[in-house]
């Protein structure tokens, strides 16, 4: 393995922080609301498995909770058991791998009977004489806390979409969207927008959430991300981007990747050039709609499944 695949620099780079007012609004509302919550539903990308928010540990941790893994169809499915392992070691039981955009996923059909289980094994409080389950979803952004919810109701209701969805962070703003999800028995989920740490621990975490679309691209830099991802994937020796994008062999150099995507995708961008005759127009490769391109077929599971623990 070449030295360069084992350890990614990262220059004078900091972490970027983006932890706007919403998240800041929502987390405290989170908060507030607990009295009306019988259980947590903790989502994550199942890429960065490990990457718990210890904001929701902190301060949800007093209900009963269930972590649901999800994207599954992007990650590695072969690491599920040490994943599971990994998270019992740590305290962190109840958990659920999920492919929430699948029309029929068995595991979501596992939800409701494990959420009233917890709940039923517990005291409800205040709310014993309450015959409807309130669940508040948490989560950083951009990791399916809508699909889910929408998941959800196809499942138990027939009913289609109660939650926007989108393909970047920040869909959701609006703070605790009580939506209706099952009948029997009457369950309820809290919709809330992503909220990420506010404070990141370190530049390679960073870099991961990045990656996986949970932080905007512009606060990174799609060149970076772009370098992140090119550096991941060799070090876990993934090389279906070679044959993707017409290359003769991996490469570590981020350039020369993204001019071949460029040239690959017909990316080109007219500059103009001064000479000593005069100025030209010249053709040159669009590096920036080359990594844009290189990090969506990442995401959409077209460079195939990868785990970023």
């Amino acid at each position: 393995m070449r030295t360069s695949w084992i350890m990614f620099d990262f220059g004078e780079r900091e972490v970027a922080h983006w932890f706007p007012g919403h998240m800041a609004k929502g987390l405290k509302q989170m908060r507030d609301s607990l009295r009306k919550v019988d259980c947590i539903i903790e989502i994550h990308d199942a890429r960065i498995s490990f990457l718990l928010n210890p904001s929701f540990q902190e301060s949800l941790d007093v209900r009963p909770h269930i972590l649901l893994l999800n994207k599954l169809d992007l990650a590695d499915t072969s690491k599920k058991q040490s994943i599971l392992k990994q998270l019992d070691r740590e305290g962190v039981r109840n958990v659920l791998f999920t492919d929430c955009l699948r029309q029929r996923d068995e595991n979501v059909k596992r939800i409701v009977p494990l959420v009233t289980e917890l709940i039923g094994s517990g005291s409800r409080f205040h709310r014993e004489e309450d015959r409807s389950y309130c669940l508040m979803v948490v989560g950083v952004p951009n990791v399916g806390k809508s699909s889910l919810i929408n998941a959800v109701r196809r499942t138990y209701l027939k009913k289609g979409k109660a939650s926007k969805v989108g393909g970047e962070p920040g869909i959701t703003k609006a703070v605790l969207t009580k939506i209706q999800v099952c009948e029997r028995p009457i369950i309820y989920l809290l919709d809330t927008p992503g909220v990420l740490p506010p404070r990141i621990e370190n530049i390679e975490t960073g870099m991961k959430l990045a990656l996986c679309g949970t932080i905007l691209d512009h606060l990174v830099g799609e060149d970076v991300i772009a370098d992140y991802l090119l550096f991941s994937l060799n070090r876990r020796e993934r090389f279906s981007y070679i044959e993707k994008y017409n290359l003769e062999e991996p490469s570590d150099d981020i350039q020369h990747v993204l001019k071949c995507i460029a040239v690959k995708l017909g990316k080109t961008k007219r500059v103009k050039a001064i000479t000593g005759v005069g100025n030209i127009t010249v053709q040159l490769p669009d590096y920036s709609a080359a990594a844009y391109d290189f990090i969506r077929a990442f995401r959409k599971g077209e460079l195939g499944k990868v785990m970023l623990d």
